[in-house]
């Protein structure tokens, strides 16, 4: 089943709690709908993890979690999922993000060297934040509709091809029942 899938690769629920960024979100994080993996729970954590995955701002995660707090979505899951963009994928995703928004805009994608420093930021982010924050919104809104459907699609075919299983299962019983 999708949900033991899933079950495998999501952090312990204590540790969630215990996070120390998540700790002012208190009494909060202490309601058993977070937890819960079902259709409703999963897909809506998908669309928000994938959502804050691809904002360019630090602790995603918070807003994640509040988000999924408001929604009673699985916490963990939306939580886990902002890590998409990690200090390793974040430049290729920015750029790809800065080159669609400089592609919707029109304009001319400018060379960018890359500094993580106050002064680039200053000077560099201040020449391209338009595309840059243009491409970002189109990355986290489409990978936010893809992975809701995606995943209520993918969710569907395996209860789907369960009930097949089951449905085919109980007929050969059926059968091997009637010939002794």
């Amino acid at each position: 089943m999708a949900k033991k899938f899933i079950r495998r690769y999501l952090p312990d629920v204590h540790k969630i709690r215990d996070h120390r960024h998540l700790r002012f979100f208190g009494r909060l994080l202490h309601d058993p709908n977070l937890w819960h993996l079902n259709r409703h729970s999963v897909s809506d954590a998908l669309a928000i993890g994938l959502f804050w995955a691809f904002v360019p701002m630090p602790f995603q995660m918070i807003p994640a979690a509040a988000c999924a707090i408001f929604f009673r979505a699985n916490l963990p899951l939306a939580v886990a999922l902002v890590w998409i963009t990690n200090p390793l994928t974040m430049p290729p995703v920015f750029y790809f993000c800065y080159k669609l928004g400089s592609l919707i805009l029109g304009t001319t994608p400018q060379e960018i060297a890359f500094e993580l420093n106050w002064a680039w930021l200053s000077t560099e982010l201040a020449r391209i934040w338009q595309p840059f924050l243009i491409g970002c919104a189109i990355v986290a809104t489409s990978a936010s509709v893809v992975g809701y459907l995606g995943i209520r699609l993918l969710w569907r075919w395996h209860v789907v091809r369960d009930w097949e299983r089951r449905k085919k299962r109980r007929q050969s019983l059926e059968t091997t029942d009637e010939h002794r």
